[in-house]
């Protein structure tokens, strides 16, 4: 029996759906191995970014934007917050720290609420735009996935920055789109995170660093854009806001 959705749907549209199927992976490997689970959440930035792609070369469908935003609500909203609700979990027992566990559930249900708001704006207010206002929940899931994977498994540290990037997505700061260059690279940085532990299975010749290494680069550039991003990396046909115009 054919799927009701089948023909109404393009290639840019599946790519999107199994975006969202790997996000849900993301959340189940969190229970068991914290590490996959953040490199589930880049594998579905990657996807997040292939999507764009193909829709501009094969063409997209009017339910492209509501399923975009419906899939980012499970690999970056969902997936993020029970990634460090694992790590805080993991961490620190209730009985012993009751506080800190609470707050990381709690942080992670902020993040959640503030990415399914954010994400029903944008699909509302900002589609098509080449700037969009608060962090992109992308970034923020990008960012803590490479924490993890680098080693910044600190409870409190995850738990405030969650916090803070639950916060920092209802923000008005306005970011403009990556140019596509540096999505590529964004891109390459991701697949060589998520690719290195397979890597490393093939052949004794790769550093045992080299994991690291890369999760190092990539939170570097995720937060040089993050910080740097609203102020300095206009151009390429993007206009700066008025306030920061010169």
């Amino acid at each position: 029996m054919p799927l009701r959705f089948a023909r109404r749907l393009g290639l840019a549209d599946a790519v999107t759906v199994a975006n969202a199927a790997v996000g849900f992976l993301a959340v189940v490997a969190a229970t068991v191995d914290v590490a996959l689970a953040a490199r589930l959440v880049l594998l579905a930035a990657v996807a997040d970014g292939l999507d764009g792609v193909v829709a501009r070369h094969r063409g997209s469908t009017p339910a492209g934007p509501y399923l975009d935003s419906l899939a980012d609500v499970a690999s970056f909203g969902v997936a993020p917050a029970a990634l460090v609700a694992a790590v805080v979990r993991d961490g620190r027992s209730f009985a012993a720290d009751p506080v800190l566990v609470a707050a990381g559930v709690g942080a992670g249900a902020l993040f959640v609420a503030a990415a399914v708001a954010r994400l029903g704006l944008y699909t509302v207010d900002e589609d098509g735009a080449r700037e969009t206002v608060g962090v992109p929940t992308t970034l923020a899931a990008t960012v803590l996935a490479a924490a993890v994977i680098a080693g910044y498994t600190a409870p409190l540290l995850l738990v405030a920055a969650t916090a803070a990037f639950a916060l920092l997505m209802g923000s008005t700061v306005t970011y403009p789109d990556l140019h596509a260059q540096d999505a590529l690279v964004m891109g390459v940085v991701q697949a060589a995170v998520i690719l290195t532990p397979a890597g490393h299975m093939a052949t004794d010749a790769l550093p045992a660093w080299i994991g690291e290494g890369f999760a190092f680069a990539l939170l570097f550039l995720s937060a040089g854009y993050l910080l740097l991003g609203p102020r300095f990396y206009w151009g390429d046909g993007i206009r700066a806001p008025p306030g920061l115009r010169r």
